[in-house]
């Protein structure tokens, strides 16, 4: 029996200082516009201005968005539950960073 082929990978390459559009959330999300707008109200993801495009969003944003976007999907969270989830996840992150610091020294 041959060897089965991997399976191909696909993603997009986009930079850390690069802004998104809200299509490009959008279609990095697989949602319609009016859920990332509810997003943006709830604090989970932050729109930022820029240029001629409305809305425009960092790249750590569809990390964010995709979460929340999980949570309600696979748990029934609530867009509040969502939020609290994030900022939880972030305030661990900082901690396990402070303490990777204490120890390195």
């Amino acid at each position: 029996m041959p060897p089965s082929e991997p399976p191909v990978l696909q993603g997009t390459v986009f930079e850390n200082y690069a802004l998104l559009s809200l299509d490009d959330l959008c279609r990095m999300c697989a949602v319609e516009a009016q859920r990332i707008v509810e997003l943006v109200e709830e604090g989970i993801v932050q729109a930022r201005e820029a240029g001629a495009a409305p809305l425009s969003f960092a790249p750590a944003d569809v990390r964010r968005a995709r979460i929340a976007l999980r949570l309600q999907r696979d748990l029934e969270i609530n867009l509040a539950g969502a939020a609290l989830v994030l900022e939880l996840m972030d305030e661990i992150e900082t901690l396990r960073r402070r303490l990777h610091r204490e120890v390195g020294r």
